[in-house]
């Protein structure tokens, strides 16, 4: 089996976000407020996004921090389908995914599948706001496309 393709050859911007899924966001704000911190929460909550190629819901509670420039997401996972559900299954806790602010998240969806990526999850909610989650066999690490214009969801500047 060839080497994957590393993802540094495809001209990717730099990465906007690390997101990590935990089990208690609580206790993972309290844990990580000295390197990310402060911490803004949301619902987090997907309804209707394409999972594995069926229509599911998600419940999630999310946190934002910061480190510098990169955004720190703590995630947990409250009920539904979702990839963050897989990972808390799996006995997962900690970095899940890498998020990738673009201008065409289909776009950048068909290159990475030229790679191996397939796409797991995804939402397209109005004409310039889309996110999707891809993996590939063998890579542990999820890649997050999200288009949105600037000032969207999880963008807050504190």
């Amino acid at each position: 089996m060839a080497a994957p393709t590393p993802l540094t050859q495809l001209g990717l911007p730099q990465i906007a976000q690390i997101g990590h899924v935990v089990r208690d966001l609580r206790a993972a704000m309290t844990r990580y407020e000295p390197l990310y911190g402060p911490f803004w929460t949301m619902d987090g909550s997907v309804a209707g996004a394409t999972y594995r190629g069926r229509t599911a819901d998600v419940k999630l509670e999310i946190a934002f921090g910061r480190s510098g420039d990169l955004e720190i997401e703590l995630i947990e996972w409250q009920g539904g389908e979702s990839p963050h559900r897989e990972f808390i299954e799996r006995g997962g806790e900690g970095m899940h995914h890498v998020q990738f602010r673009v201008d065409d998240a289909d776009g950048w969806i068909a290159r990475l599948e030229e790679v191996g990526f397939r796409t797991i999850w995804y939402k397209r909610w109005c004409a310039d706001t889309v996110f999707a989650y891809l993996e590939r066999d063998g890579d542990p690490t999820i890649v997050e496309f999200l288009e949105m214009p600037p000032g969207g969801p999880g963008t807050k500047v504190t």
